[in-house]
């Protein structure tokens, strides 16, 4: 399974891009759609939007395999896209310490995708656009609705 049009619509909008670096919500260097600036990458002038799909794209195939690594029961497709965002923004260590993934691994699909909308805080705060784009994907696990409800979703 690979990420879906739904998953990869919710990623882009949810990220949004930007062609010069800047310091996400974590302080985190960052350009594109949310490529985290690796030791030894360099973008002095910035990327082109040709060039931020070719990070997001080997960006998405790690959060994949991620996942294929750590899940070990069946997931729908909306499943499978709401979780390639989740580590795709959390990253896969996260991850792999969380109730969610022990809830998804248990069987308990429900309670998995409940947990998904507890991700919604920066520290102690709430932030509005992590706790929309977390409703996202809880629509996209459920398949209730499409995760292009919200056009202000973004998330830097």
């Amino acid at each position: 399974m690979q990420l879906g049009a739904a998953g990869l619509d919710l990623l882009k909008q949810s990220e949004g891009f930007r062609s010069d670096s800047y310091l996400d919500i974590a302080g985190v260097p960052t350009i594109g759609y949310g490529h985290r600036i690796l030791p030894g990458e360099s973008f002095p002038h910035g990327v082109q939007r040709e060039q931020a799909e070719a990070i997001l794209a080997r960006d998405i195939l790690e959060a994949e395999d991620h996942l294929r690594r750590l899940v070990k029961v069946p997931l729908t497709q909306g499943q499978f896209d709401a979780l390639v965002d989740f580590i795709f923004n959390l990253g896969a260590g996260r991850f792999a310490a969380s109730t969610l993934l022990r809830e998804i691994n248990s069987g308990k699909y429900q309670a998995a995708g409940e947990q998904l909308l507890r991700w919604d805080r920066a520290g102690a705060h709430e932030i509005a656009a992590l706790k929309a784009r977390r409703e996202a994907e809880f629509r996209l696990w459920t398949g209730s609705a499409s995760p292009n409800a919200n056009p202000d979703l973004v998330v830097g």
